[in-house]
C-alpha cells in the first residue's frame, strides 16, 4: 500500500514536470514571436519614413508636371496662297474658259441663276453672245474675223458642233474662235436634239453675266452690217427678235398635237424660224423652262419640228408684248420645201448685198420705223467666201 502511494507520488511529480516544461517551451515561443513582431514593426516604420522622405525630396526637386498636350491635327494643310491663284468674283461671273465638265442638267441649273441685286460691285460692258450652231468647221470664219476685229470686249463667241468628233486644233490663237467650242453633243436635223443644242448654247452663254443679247447663227450665215451697227441695234432694242406667226396650214397647225392641251392649245400654237436674237430675260426663261420644253420633247416629233415651234409658241404664251415677232436673219424660203435656198458664189454680187441691207419694206423698231430689217443673212455656199471678203470693205465698211 505504501509502495503504491510512493509510485503515485512519483507519477504526479513527473506529470507536473512535463507540464512545466510545456509551459516554459510555449512561453519561449511566444517571447520569440513577440520579439520578431517588434523588430518587424520597427523596420516597417523605418522604411515608410524613408520612402516618404524620398518622395518629398523628389517632389521638391522635380518641376510641376505640365497639362497633357492636345492631339495633333490630321486635317489637310491650308492651301498656299502663293501657289494657288485666287478665284475672284469676276472669274465666276465672266468665265474665260468655255469648256467644262458639267452635265446638261448641271449646266441648265447653273445658267438659270439670277442675282436679285441689280447693282454689281464692278463695272461691266454689255456684250453680245454669238451662238454658232454648226455641223463641224466654220467655212466663213475668215469673214467673221474681219467683222469682229477691233471690237474685243464687246462680244462673246460660243460654238456647238453637231459632230462631237470635230476638233478645231487648226484654229490659230489670234482668231476670236480659238477655244470657243463648248461641250457639244450629236445633233440630227429635224430631231429634238436640235432644240437641245440651241438651249445648250444659250446656257453656256448665260454663264457670262455681261452677255446681254444672244444671236443664233449657222455655219452658212454671215453679217450684212458692220459690228458697230449690229451692236447698237441689238443692245438698244426694247424687244427680242423671235420669228413667230400663226400658220393655219398642214405645216403649221397641222403639226399640233391635242395631247399638249391644256398647257398649249391650238389657238396658242405658233411657227417660226429658228434663228433668233433675244435678250437676257428671255434667255433665262428658256433655260429655266421645265414645263413647255419637256412637253414639246414628248409630243413634238415625227412630222413636228420642235426648232420651228417650241420657241415661237413659248414666246407667244410667256412674252407676248416683249417680242418683235420677226427674225433679224434673212432667209430665202421662196422656193418652198424643207430647206431654204442656198446662194452660190455667182449670186453674191454688190447689188444683191445692197438689197439685203436696205429692204423694200420698213420694220418696227422701238416704236418707230426703220429700213434695217435684217442684220444677218443665210444660206450661202462656202465657195462664196471670197466674194464677201472682196465686197465687204466697200459695202459693209469692214
Amino acid at each position: 500500500m505504501k509502495k503504491n502511494n510512493q509510485t503515485n507520488q512519483q507519477n504526479q511529480i513527473l506529470n507536473c514536470q512535463g507540464i512545466f516544461h510545456d509551459i516554459v517551451f510555449y512561453s519561449f515561443l511566444v517571447g520569440i514571436g513577440f520579439g520578431l513582431g517588434v523588430m518587424l514593426s520597427s523596420h516597417t516604420k523605418s522604411l515608410s519614413s524613408n520612402l516618404q522622405l524620398s518622395l518629398l525630396s523628389y517632389a521638391s526637386q522635380s518641376p510641376p508636371s505640365s497639362p497633357p498636350q492636345p492631339p495633333q491635327c490630321t486635317c489637310p494643310a491650308a492651301p498656299n496662297a502663293a501657289e494657288e491663284p485666287r478665284v475672284g468674283l469676276r472669274d465666276f461671273v465672266e468665265p474665260k474658259n468655255v469648256m467644262h465638265g458639267m452635265t446638261d442638267e448641271e449646266l441648265l441649273w447653273r445658267a438659270s441663276m439670277k442675282p436679285e441685286r441689280k447693282e454689281t460691285p464692278f463695272s461691266q460692258t454689255p456684250k453680245i453672245a454669238f451662238l454658232f450652231l454648226t455641223r463641224g468647221r466654220l467655212p466663213f470664219a475668215p469673214f467673221w474675223e474681219k467683222f469682229f476685229k477691233g471690237h474685243e470686249g464687246f462680244y462673246s463667241i460660243y460654238v456647238h458642233t453637231s459632230d462631237p468628233r470635230h476638233v478645231d486644233h487648226d484654229t490659230p490663237e489670234t482668231s476670236p474662235f480659238y477655244r470657243r467650242r463648248i461641250p457639244s453633243k450629236e445633233v440630227e436635223w429635224g430631231k429634238f436634239s436640235l432644240m437641245e443644242a440651241e438651249r445648250r448654247l444659250l446656257a453656256n452663254a448665260l454663264l457670262d453675266s455681261s452677255n446681254r443679247r444672244f444671236v443664233l447663227l449657222s455655219e452658212a450665215g454671215v453679217p450684212i452690217f458692220d459690228f458697230s451697227t449690229v451692236y447698237s441695234h441689238l443692245i438698244n432694242s426694247h424687244h427680242s427678235f423671235v420669228d413667230l406667226f400663226d400658220d393655219h396650214g398642214p405645216t403649221g397647225q397641222g403639226r399640233y398635237s391635242r395631247r399638249m392641251a391644256p398647257l398649249v392649245t391650238l389657238r396658242e400654237w405658233r411657227k417660226g424660224s429658228q434663228w433668233f436674237e433675244m435678250d437676257r430675260e428671255l434667255a433665262l426663261a428658256v433655260v429655266s423652262d421645265t414645263t413647255y420644253f419637256p412637253l414639246f420633247k414628248k409630243h413634238c416629233h415625227g412630222g413636228c419640228y420642235a426648232d420651228e415651234h417650241y420657241l415661237p409658241t413659248f414666246v407667244h404664251i410667256k412674252f407676248p408684248g416683249k417680242n418683235a415677232n420677226r427674225s433679224l436673219t434673212w432667209t430665202d424660203w421662196s422656193r418652198g420645201g424643207p430647206h431654204p435656198r442656198t446662194y452660190t458664189r455667182p449670186l453674191v454680187t454688190v447689188d444683191f448685198l445692197r438689197g439685203l441691207r436696205k429692204s423694200e419694206k420698213t420694220c418696227a423698231y422701238n416704236g418707230e420705223t426703220t429700213e434695217i430689217c435684217y442684220l444677218f443673212a443665210r444660206k450661202f455656199d462656202e465657195r462664196s467666201l471670197n466674194r464677201f471678203i472682196l465686197f465687204a470693205p466697200k459695202i459693209m465698211g469692214f
